[in-house]
Formats: structure tokens, C-alpha cells, sequence
């Protein structure tokens, strides 16, 4: 089920409630249920897959913390290799082997490998990473290795970042599950008003933007450069309203039951640089990536050259992590090589941002850089990906804009961007005292869902990752 639904609604309002008329031994178990129902509501039949990388997750974590030596490193590898293994079978398999296809059909041969018709389990690589957190950091020492199976179990399913994240770490959320949490006022309002900020993003201006946008990359072909450029712009905002709005809706329905997940976004379109955009973007991805990649590799503490390598493989992988597509590894190519040239203009270049005027610049060359990356995070193809930035970087000022929707929607649109990049500012701007203040903007937020929204179940776009 997805959050911009009546069914969620129903979903959220029955299982807090019954979380905190529940004596406290028995709450986990009604979120671990819950979690089970709300993931099989996409495809009930991939709980099986779940359930199986679980039970995998769980004796390795139990082994791990037991066993020392060079066998600690390798039941650490073969506990990896089952859940990327996993990953790699429903998610990249035909990717590969079309690519195999295209090398045998130049050769002049039959490819002999057969294509599967798989459908990917809906947030597969968030579950995975968060899985397989928990076993390194057990095999580091960590954390302890949970004994209860439940447990664990809800560690992987918790239904507000099951499907698309935060990626948390068991640190963080393994000891939650075996706390008691009291009904807290506070904290109860400040959820709710996360989670209706959240849907606002995503309703009100995600979907609307993807109203005005989707017909023009649905068929680029026909567009000029100046409406591409403009749907690349607006790209950049729907994914961030969708995504960021996806981990407010999240984060807030934890928070109104006492539990507390990592922050995901913090205004990244704000940077002033592309190193500043990735602390700022997917925070839980770009920390898993640090962790468990870039330091192993080396991280920073390696010379220059490997600085440079490290920092590319991270987004390259980060790039094939969301997709099995051509557009997506490059994506992750741009993003890597643009933080390798920053590295490098750094290390020559010493200086600071003083005038105003020149951070306004520098933001600007952040955002503009981001969202041609964004083209082929969009583009189903590479050809057409090639196309719209060919388009783009031949516009005429004089070519009309052609989007989905009139002008004064399009309008409209920018001014409640701008709204919510100005309040995206004031985080953590959902504690509010007062309660008449809190009923007043609750209701006016659900309001303005309610009556400029887009419905129709319209899926988050990380879901497909």
C-alpha cells in the first residue's frame, strides 16, 4: 500500500492505536504484523524472499558474534554474498544477461542464457542494505547480535522505512524495539505534522509537477530546448518532494509511536557544493555508502590518485544501486566525477565564500549540475537521455514552453516550490507548542492536500529501487 492512500490511512490510525492499548510485551508483535501486511500488500508472495534473507541475517548475526578468527571473516562473506546474490538475481540478472545478449549477437552467436520473467520485490536494496548493516556491524563488534528472532525481524520489516528507507543502522533501532514507549504529546504532534508536511510534498507538488512533466519525457522528441530545460528543473524538485516527502510521511509515523529514525534530507539544493549536496541528499544512503565502502577502500587517508578512484567506484555502484540501466551507472559516473573534480579544484585552489552573491552562484552551479545528472536518472534510455541534453544545451530563448498543464498551474507550482524550499529551512519546524497553533496548521496542511492534491495511488518513485 502506498502512503497517499485511503487504505493507509485506515492501516496508520488502526495500528497506532492498538500499539499503545497493547500492554508493552506484545507491541512488537503487532508492528512485526503489521510491517508483514503492509509489505504483502504490493505482492504478497515476495514475503517469502524476505522472510528468507531474514532467517539468513539472523543465524549469521547469532555465528558472527561467536566464532573468531579468519572464519569470522569468512561466514561475514558468505552472509554478504547471499543477500547481494539475492539482489543481484532479482534485479540485475536480465540486465546482465541483455547485456551477454548484445556481446553474443556481435559475436554472431546465440545467446544461450535464458531471460527470466521476475518482477523486482518493491524496496529490495533498502531491506538489503539495512540486512546487511546489522551483520557487519556485528561482525565489527558493534553490536550484539540479537537473540530474539522477532526482533530482528521487525529491525528489517519496520513498515515506515521498509519500502524506500532511511536505511537505518541497528544501533539505532535494534535497542527502540525492546524499549516501552509511552503516549507522548509532543511527540505525537510533531509526527503528525511531519507526516502531513510529507504528503503535502508529495500530493501537492511531486505529483502535480509530474502532471506538467511526464507527457513532455514521455515523448522528448517532439519538445524544444527550452521545455526540456524547464522539465529538467522541475524534475529535480518532484524527485526531492517525492523522495524527501516519502521519509517525512516515514519518519513521522515512527515518531508518533516513540520512535526515533535518521534524518534523510536536510535541504540539499541549498549546497554550495557537490560533496555538501551528498551529506545533505539520502543522507542514510550516502553514510551506508562512506561506511561500508569508502573506508574500506581507503577512504581519504590514501593518496590523492586513490582518493580519486575510491570516490568514483562509491558512485558508480551508487548509481548501478538504483537501477539496472545504463542511465543510472551513469548518473552515478557524473556524480562521481564531479566530486573528484571538486576534490582537485580544492586542493589547488584555496578560498572562502564571503559574498552573498557569490554563494547564490555557487548554489545555482550545484543545482544546474545536479539536475542534468538528473536527466539520465530520468530517461529510460541512454539515446534519449543524449537527446534531451542535446536539446537542452541547444535552446533558443524564443521557443515556447510546452508543458502538461497551463501556465497558471505551472505558476502556482513554483510558488509552492519556493514555499517549501522557504519552510524546508526552518526544520525541525514540526514542534509546536501550542496546541491550538498545532489543530490550526495540521488542519490547514490537510486541507491543502485535500483540495490541490493529485490522488490516484500514485506510487513513490524510489519505490522502484
Amino acid at each position: 500500500m502506498v502512503y497517499n492512500s485511503l487504505q493507509f490511512l485506515i492501516f496508520y490510525v488502526i495500528v497506532t492505536s492498538w500499539y499503545f492499548l497493547l500492554p508493552p510485551r506484545f507491541r512488537w508483535g503487532l508492528l512485526l504484523f503489521a510491517s508483514c501486511y503492509f509489505y504483502m500488500a504490493f505482492v504478497p508472495i515476495y514475503i517469502l524472499i524476505l522472510g528468507g534473507t531474514i532467517i539468513v541475517d539472523y543465524y549469521a548475526g547469532i555465528y558472527l558474534e561467536q566464532i573468531e578468527g579468519k572464519n569470522k571473516k569468512i561466514f561475514l562473506i558468505l552472509s554478504l554474498i547471499a543477500n547481494i546474490g539475492i539482489l543481484c538475481v532479482f534485479k540485475y540478472y536480465n540486465f546482465i544477461n541483455e547485456n551477454f545478449g548484445l556481446l553474443f549477437g556481435f559475436l554472431e552467436h546465440k545467446n544461450p542464457i535464458p531471460y527470466l520473467e521476475i518482477i523486482l520485490p518493491i524496496g529490495l536494496s533498502f531491506h538489503t542494505f539495512q540486512a546487511m548493516s546489522y551483520t557487519i556491524e556485528v561482525y565489527r563488534g558493534n553490536q550484539k547480535a540479537e537473540k530474539n528472532f522477532g526482533i530482528y525481524a521487525l529491525y528489517v520489516m519496520f513498515y515506515p522505512q521498509l519500502v524506500a528507507g532511511p536505511i537505518e543502522r541497528p544501533q539505532n533501532m535494534l535497542h527502540q524495539f525492546h524499549e516501552t514507549h509511552r503516549f507522548n504529546w509532543n511527540l505525537f504532534k510533531a509526527g503528525l505534522m511531519q507526516m502531513a508536511w510529507g504528503m503535502l510534498k508529495k500530493v501537492v507538488i511531486a505529483d502535480r509537477i509530474a502532471m506538467a512533466i511526464d507527457p513532455v519525457f514521455d515523448n522528448p522528441w517532439s519538445q524544444n530546448g527550452v521545455t526540456l530545460w524547464v522539465s529538467a528543473v522541475l524534475y529535480s524538485f518532484q524527485i526531492y518532494c517525492d523522495f524527501s516527502g516519502y521519509s517525512d510521511i516515514g519518519i513521522g509515523a515512527a515518531k508518533t509511536m516513540g520512535f526515533d529514525l535518521m534524518r534523510n534530507f536536510d535541504s540539499p539544493y541549498l549546497s554550495t557544493k557537490i560533496s555538501e549536496f551528498w551529506k545533505k541528499w539520502h543522507i542514510s544512503l550516502s553514510t551506508w555508502f562512506k561506511d561500508y565502502l569508502y573506508i574500506p577502500l581507503g577512504g581519504n587517508r590514501v593518496k590523492k590518485y586513490r582518493v580519486y578512484f575510491n570516490l568514483f567506484v562509491v558512485f558508480l555502484i551508487s548509481g548501478i544501486w538504483h537501477g539496472a540501466n545504463w542511465t543510472f551507472a551513469i548518473w552515478g559516473t557524473l556524480h562521481g566525477s564531479f566530486l573528484v573534480i571538486e576534490n582537485i579544484i580544492s586542493s589547488k585552489f584555496k578560498f572562502k565564500t564571503t559574498s552573498p552573491w557569490l554563494k547564490w552562484a555557487q548554489m545555482l552551479f550545484v543545482f544546474i549540475l545536479v539536475s542534468i545528472a538528473w536527466v539520465f536518472f530520468r530517461s529510460p534510455t541512454v539515446k534519449q537521455a543524449y537527446f534531451v541534453l542535446g536539446k537542452i544545451f541547444t535552446l533558443s530563448i524564443f521557443h515556447p514552453i510546452s508543458l502538461g498543464m497551463h501556465l497558471a498551474e505551472v505558476l502556482f507550482t513554483v510558488c509552492l516550490i519556493f514555499f517549501m524550499m522557504y519552510k524546508e529551512k526552518l526544520y525541525p519546524g514540526f514542534q509546536i507548542k501550542s496546541n491550538i497553533v498545532f489543530l490550526l496548521t495540521f488542519a490547514t496542511t490537510a486541507l491543502a492536500c485535500y483540495l490541490f492534491g493529485v490522488f490516484g495511488n500514485v506510487q513513490f518513485i524510489y519505490f522502484q529501487f
